[in-house]
């Protein structure tokens, strides 16, 4: 008897992080809600970025609703992939494989068992290689993460809608522990007392696909759990409003290259000593100044941002995030990229210098990858009708028309091979596909 009782004590991980965290659970008006749920939440989280609204903008991520130097905003709803946070619609089934019954209403996050089973129904666990004991573990990690992203969103995190519970638990922080992993994997080929260089992660995702705004939760989960992190984009590396227009000289007639976006449109030496000099940051007190792309200017054909106005890193970083579209694209033979659009052929010749100025410095990999390329249409068609409706410039169906018609090229003749083959260059252990359905979820691969 006195065998069976105390094998009867013995817990695993999860039931006693369960006991643990349902003993710390108070009820109001109904709702049970964890202890840390009474901290205030912050009503607004302001950034810095360097988007705007034209025509030929490439994300519509903030809006330039302040007219300071720095051009700091507020985040926007519109036209970023943030259509979960105020959309009611349901998540994907393969999301949601292991429950039997999802609630179809709100639910109340707080409930620890629930959020437990939900967490370990997500399709990139197995991805990113947590067991439901890792998760049992770390489920106090999950909560803070949680609680963090629904202050920087404006979520009452007490009653998610699905697809808002979705995109944190089965998106945003599942990506972010798979970082950390990263980072940790990163450091542990240094020694003691070495200068630990900032890991590199790249991400390589369709326009519209919400990449910006997964980097921005990433950053932000960064600088909660006090890791120096930075952020960059290939738009940041954009020629000179000049080169843009020398670049135009060269092309005649290449529709491709009218507009800034494709290979040949970037200043490459720029971006490796940008990213040389961040790679560098590994004491306290270095610091650097962070170039940004003005899009806006020159009636949206854009410039560099003026020097002043660029946010600033302080070291030690832990993580530089890089952030684009076409990151990882590899030069094809010349007949395949003809036959998709003969305007390609300059373009991949421009990408044969892409590699040694971005991708071999990025040490792990996110690929975002999505069925159809004419994905990227929709997208961008719901983001200028919701820049059109909260009362902002945003081009018409045409002029959408238009300017995706300068992207799709690229995206179909570069796309199968790196989702076949990965980055060049890149471990494949260190590379996390993460395929996504049309309303942006990660969805399990077909």
């Amino acid at each position: 008897m006195a065998g069976a009782t105390s094998s009867s004590l013995i817990w695993s991980p999860w039931q006693a992080t369960l006991h643990h965290y349902n003993n710390r659970f108070h009820h109001v008006k109904g709702y049970p809600f964890p202890c840390h749920a009474f901290h205030p939440i912050c009503n607004s989280f302001n950034f810095k970025r360097r988007f705007s609204s034209s025509i030929f903008n490439d994300d519509h991520v903030i809006s330039d609703s302040s007219s300071s130097s720095n051009k700091q905003g507020r985040f926007s709803m519109s036209g970023c992939g943030c259509s979960w946070i105020q959309d009611n619609s349901m998540v994907h089934p393969s999301a949601t494989k292991k429950c039997s019954a999802l609630p179809t209403k709100t639910v109340d996050v707080s409930s620890v068992s629930d959020l437990f089973e939900f967490i370990c129904s997500g399709p990139l666990v197995d991805k990113i290689g947590i067991t439901p004991e890792n998760v049992g573990q770390s489920i106090d990690k999950w909560l803070l993460y949680g609680s963090q992203l629904c202050r920087l969103f404006q979520l009452n995190e007490l009653k998610l809608t699905i697809p808002q519970k979705a995109r944190l638990y089965h998106y945003y922080i599942p990506v972010f522990v798979w970082c950390e992993d990263q980072i940790a994997l990163h450091n542990s080929k240094f020694k003691d007392g070495d200068d630990v260089p900032p890991l590199v992660i790249g991400f390589s995702a369709p326009q519209g696909c919400g990449k910006t705004t997964l980097v921005f939760a990433l950053d932000y989960l960064f600088k909660t759990t006090k890791k120096k992190s930075a952020t960059i984009s290939i738009d940041d590396f954009y020629l000179t409003a000049q080169g843009q227009a020398k670049l135009r000289e060269d092309n005649p007639g290449n529709a491709l290259l009218e507009y800034r976006g494709n290979a040949g449109s970037h200043d490459l030496p720029f971006s490796v000593e940008t990213i040389e000099a961040l790679t560098q940051l590994t004491k306290d007190g270095m610091k650097m100044k962070v170039p940004r792309y003005d899009k806006s200017a020159y009636s949206g054909r854009g410039d560099r941002a003026a020097a002043e106005t660029w946010p600033e890193v302080e070291g030690p970083l832990k993580v530089i995030l890089f952030e684009g579209w076409m990151l990882g694209f590899k030069p094809l033979p010349s007949e395949v990229v003809k036959s998709v659009d003969p305007q390609l052929e300059t373009v991949n010749k421009n990408l044969e210098a892409y590699y040694d100025a971005w991708d071999k410095y990025i040490n792990a990999w996110v690929i975002i990858k999505i069925k159809d390329p004419s994905y990227v249409y929709r997208w961008r068609l719901q983001a200028e009708i919701a820049m059109r409706q909260a009362g902002k410039a945003g081009m018409s169906d045409d002029e959408v028309n238009d300017f995706v018609s300068r992207y799709l090229p690229a995206y179909k003749a570069y796309l199968p091979t790196l989702y076949a083959e990965g980055p060049s260059g890149s471990d494949p252990d260190r590379v996390l596909a993460i395929d996504i359905d049309e309303e942006r979820n990660p969805i399990l691969a077909t």
